[in-house]
């Protein structure tokens, strides 16, 4: 029967193992949170970096415009220059026939003095003025005085919306022809289009053109720009590395859900299995066990050995049968308060027969007597299976040290050490799979059931073993609140 069920064990996991693989959740996840987290943050950044660049840039074209209009409006003035007058009707020198009435020499003096504040405004690398034909009238340049520019969308579109039109660069557009720069710029550089308008306010009679780098405004710019792509990068690691956890929290607690519901897929087919098994064994094994207690009545001869050993190996075989049944039979039972130590006493009392019989030294010297989330039944069965392995896994002058120490505020655990045999690491790493076992005639089942037991009220079950050395059961059981 023990042959039978390990090909049975043997062909559900063939079955289990040859199904398609499950989606590796935690994987995928990765790999598609990274790629759309990192979208996301590269699109904020982007959006975020150019919406500084852009409000910078205008924010700066603004205050020059105000500033070079209101130095338009003072040079007027200060000249004594007719109201009617503005500084835009003024910056062409070839108009100066169309003022008679304004003193040629304080026309020509505003004009120098407007000139010499834009030339030296700070951080200027260029300034043009172009008239309302596109032809440079002035130009911090001396190359571009008298050249007429075609085809600059800034320019005509400064002239038509009669508004201020700012713009960035990062190089020299060599195919503009108003780019002639006596100092190339280094970095970036802001061109700004500044209209000038007549008395009336309504014609554009002049426009300012100003290049500039400024490099204040520049370097606030570059730690703008690297704050808001650490903040970004930071914020989507953060993001990234929350859900991450949150995931693979889920992951691990679906690959549990998965082992165990494998798990009890497995227990079913057994316990369907056994149950047939036991159902078909226990009549016939009864009938021979009857029948070989009435030959002994009826026979005293040579052949009575023989029938003893029928009766034993029944005997052994009925046993197999009720261990089976009682390994994979479901546990409901709920959790109740249990003295552990009692427990391990009762136990130990159990089995003193065996334990005197094998000359085992028992060292157990308890200091607390803790309380535990457990069954007594189902506790008794656990410490009576350690225990039976414990004593039948060492030789004569053996010792079977039993501990109780605390894990933490919540948990207690015990430790079972025996200075058996041992057990290799193939035989270690199969110790709680079901109908292995390493002692003649044993079902393999204890430490399955152990195992079930202790999860099923919330514990946990390791061992510890090395050969020739022994071997340690680790329980960990829960506390009574």
């Amino acid at each position: 029967m023990n042959t039978i069920a390990k090909v049975l064990v043997t062909e559900s996991e063939v079955r289990l193992n040859t199904r398609k693989e499950p989606l590796n959740l935690l994987r995928w996840f990765s790999l598609i949170s990274m790629v759309v987290i990192g979208t996301v943050a590269v699109a904020l950044g982007a959006v975020s970096t150019r919406f500084v660049i852009t409000e910078s840039v205008q924010r700066d074209a603004l205050l020059t415009s105000q500033f070079i209009q209101a130095i338009a409006s003072v040079e007027v003035r200060n000249v004594s220059i007719p109201k009617v007058r503005t500084m835009g009707e003024l910056l062409d020198p070839r108009k100066d026939k169309d003022f008679p009435d304004v003193d040629p020499l304080s026309r020509a003096s505003a004009r120098k003095d407007f000139l010499d504040h834009i030339a030296n405004l700070p951080d200027v690398i260029l300034v043009n003025i172009y008239a309302p034909n596109r032809k440079v009238i002035w130009s911090t340049n001396p190359a571009l005085m008298g050249t007429t520019i075609h085809g600059d969308e800034d320019l005509d579109r400064a002239f038509n919306s009669k508004t201020l039109v700012s713009t960035s660069y990062h190089a020299v557009d060599k195919s503009r022809m108003e780019q002639k720069f006596v100092e190339p710029p280094k970095y970036i550089f802001i061109e700004n289009y500044i209209p000038l308008f007549d008395a009336d306010g309504t014609t554009v009679t002049a426009m300012v053109e100003i290049y500039k780098e400024p490099q204040d405004l520049i370097n606030r710019m570059e730690r703008g720009l690297v704050l808001i792509w650490l903040a970004t990068a930071l914020g989507g690691g953060l993001i990234y590395l929350g859900l991450y956890w949150i995931v693979r929290r889920a992951a691990i607690l679906l690959a549990t859900q998965q082992k165990q519901l494998i798990t009890n897929e497995t227990f079913v087919a057994l316990g369907e299995m056994s149950s047939a098994v036991a159902h078909s064994l226990r009549n016939p094994l009864a009938t021979i066990r009857s029948s070989a207690e009435l030959a002994i009545e009826f026979d005293s001869g040579p052949a009575q050995g023989n029938i003893n050993d029928i009766i034993v190996q029944v005997d052994r075989m009925s046993n197999w049968v009720r261990e089976l049944l009682q390994s994979l039979r479901p546990l409901n039972d709920e959790a109740e308060p249990v003295n552990l130590v009692a427990a391990l006493h009762d136990s130990l009392m159990a089995y003193e027969h065996q334990i005197s019989k094998a000359r085992v030294n028992v060292v157990f010297e308890p200091d607390q007597t803790p309380m535990v989330l457990s069954q007594q039944v189902q506790l008794t069965q656990i410490l009576n299976s350690l225990l039976s392995n414990a004593v039948e896994a060492m030789d004569n002058d053996g010792t079977l040290t039993i501990q109780i120490e605390p894990c933490d505020a919540r948990r207690v655990c015990v430790r079972v050490s025996d200075t058996g045999k041992g057990m290799s690491k193939e035989q270690r790493a199969m110790a709680f799979r079901p109908f292995f076992t390493t002692k003649q005639g044993g079902l393999g089942v204890g430490l399955v059931l152990v195992k079930r037991i202790m999860e099923r009220f919330g514990g946990e079950v390791t061992l510890d073993s090395r050969e020739g050395e022994g071997t340690t059961v680790r329980l960990l059981f829960n506390l009574v609140p």
